[in-house]
């Protein structure tokens, strides 16, 4: 078998382009083309795993979207996950076979069902870009934030993968025949790799910090209890955040009909207990949209445990034993009254949002409600912002919690409750400077917890107390003086092989211009030369 009829040359080319012959070089005058694109799109296929990944932790909120308006409850933002990871994958390996035909000679003619599948991935990546900036534009901010956790990370794999590929933009520059596409490509490589190797300069993460300097570890707020171990707002769901440790109760507070303070989340739309209860099963032929459509003994009657066990929501039920899956089966929509005794037994505090349709009236039932548990004042963290003056008056024991920044400095608070987005890292330092306690929700991936343990928070309300409670420090603290050692000594590192492998590959270059010289002459002289007449 010929050099250009090798198994590793037929292979590559025939998963390539499906041609498992040399093309001809008519068929090849697009390739650098195909090249680049296929360069960019594996780029921008990255990126977008790297935001689905980042945004994970607020898959909810997608599934959540997808419920109201679907009226199923599915895993929406797992069927994003998957088809992201195969469309990267893709991508990666694609490239891959790229370089691979570069390295071996070979034309990088793309075959045209890999580029069909290029097309549908662009355009499902600018399909989720423009569906974020719609629908979920304030999860934009998660993913700078993200990069405070992140950056000094990528940095090193950039600097490796400019270094892995260098050696092909040096074959590339010595090949080219026009002086304007050598200019063209040094200065690109010389730009990109400037930005790599600088852009450190650029990263303030809160983690840059000496060990001594680490702030106190945040508390724990179990958002609805431990919803990844049992149906959310039920009392196995808040015996089972006990178990965390969490020093906080976090739910939703409605009224019934008959005026009793009840547990529930979903509220004030046609889908109200239509996903966490069997409503649907109970009151086949009755659509409640409000809390105040039911009295207390039929919202008593309703199962608020068997769609944790049906739908899985976070995939966790098979963790759970068998025991846990009948106790979870047979739960029931609590009272604010139980969720308060369980708080007083165990001296855990209370934090709530108030969903009604008469916020005036029902906040004075509520207030009334929590003065009779006989549960400490003090355990009370007071959120909602309807009739704060009579709050204050009528229980000063209770400890006043804002959700904006400008509200609490105006009412003189020392309590914000915010989305963790919702402030920089800056902001957090100074409220901490100022003996302000703050609270982000919701908070359940470790990256982003030990990125807000380092910036100082006080708490975070989150769905998977059982994970973070382990945490013993941040996933990385560095010293600043330490990354930047680390980060000067990779830098040379990579320049000092980016030298060896563009003097390897001038030599190469230069050997295979010589040869082909002497090929050439010898062609020549061997050639006869023909009597003239």
């Amino acid at each position: 078998m010929s050099q250009d009829n090798s198994c590793s040359r037929v292979c590559s080319r025939g998963l390539y382009s499906c041609h498992w012959k040399q093309s001809s070089p008519k068929t090849r005058k697009h390739a650098c083309c195909w090249f680049s694109i296929i360069t960019l799109v594996c780029l921008l296929s990255l990126c977008w795993m790297y935001i689905c990944l980042v945004t994970f932790n607020d898959r909810e909120d997608v599934n959540w979207r997808g419920f109201t308006k679907l009226k199923r409850w599915v895993n929406w933002f797992m069927v994003l996950i998957i088809i992201s990871a195969v469309l990267t994958s893709y991508c990666v390996l694609l490239l891959l076979f790229v370089l691979f035909q570069v390295a071996l000679g070979e034309s990088q003619e793309l075959h045209w069902l890999h580029k069909i599948f290029l097309f549908f991935g662009v355009i499902f990546i600018a399909l989720g870009v423009t569906g974020i900036s719609l629908c979920w534009k304030r999860e934009w901010p998660t993913v700078p934030l993200s990069l405070l956790a992140t950056a000094p990370f990528l940095q090193f794999g950039a600097v490796g993968a400019l270094t892995l590929l260098s050696s092909f933009v040096f074959r590339g520059f010595h090949t080219a025949k026009e002086k304007w596409s050598k200019f063209l490509i040094a200065v690109v490589f010389a730009a990109v790799s400037a930005a790599i190797f600088l852009c450190p300069l650029c990263i303030q993460s809160p983690c840059l910090i000496e060990m001594h300097e680490l702030p106190e570890r945040p508390k724990l707020f179990g958002h609805r209890g431990a919803p990844m171990l049992a149906p959310e707002n039920t009392m196995m769901s808040f015996n089972r955040s006990v178990a965390c440790g969490v020093t906080a109760f976090e739910t939703d507070v409605q009224l019934s009909k008959d005026r009793i303070p009840f547990l529930m989340h979903d509220h004030n739309n046609s889908g109200f207990l239509l996903r966490t209860t069997n409503v649907k099963e109970k009151f086949p032929s009755s659509s409640f949209i409000n809390s105040s459509s039911l009295s207390w003994e039929e919202l008593q009657s309703l199962n608020a445990g068997e769609w944790f066990l049906k739908t899985d929501p976070f995939h966790s039920v098979s963790w759970l034993s068998q025991e846990e899956m009948e106790t979870a089966r047979n739960q029931t929509i609590p009272s604010l009254l139980q969720l308060l005794s369980l708080g007083k037994q165990h001296n855990i505090s209370v934090i709530f949002d108030l969903y009604s349709p008469d916020q005036e009236n029902d906040t004075e039932d509520i207030v009334d409600t929590i003065l009779k548990s006989g549960i400490d004042p003090s355990l009370v963290l007071w959120l909602p912002s309807t009739k704060r003056e009579y709050v204050n008056m009528t229980a000063p024991g209770f400890i006043q919690v804002y959700n904006n920044k400008n509200d609490m400095l105006n009412n003189m608070g020392n309590y914000l409750n915010v989305k963790y987005s919702s402030l920089s890292m800056r902001e957090i330092r100074e409220l901490r400077e100022m003996n302000v306690k703050v609270n982000l929700w919701v908070v359940n991936e470790r990256w982003l917890f030990s990125l807000l343990w380092c910036a100082g928070v006080s708490s975070v309300t989150t769905n998977s107390c059982h994970l973070l409670k382990d945490m013993e420090q941040p996933d990385w603290v560095m010293a600043r003086l330490t990354y930047r050692m680390i980060w000067i000594t990779v830098n040379i590192a990579s320049v000092l092989i980016m030298v060896v492998l563009y003097i390897f590959q001038w030599k190469t270059h230069s050997f295979c211009q010589r040869k082909e010289k002497n090929a050439l002459a010898q062609n020549e002289k061997e050639i006869p030369l023909l009597p003239i007449g």
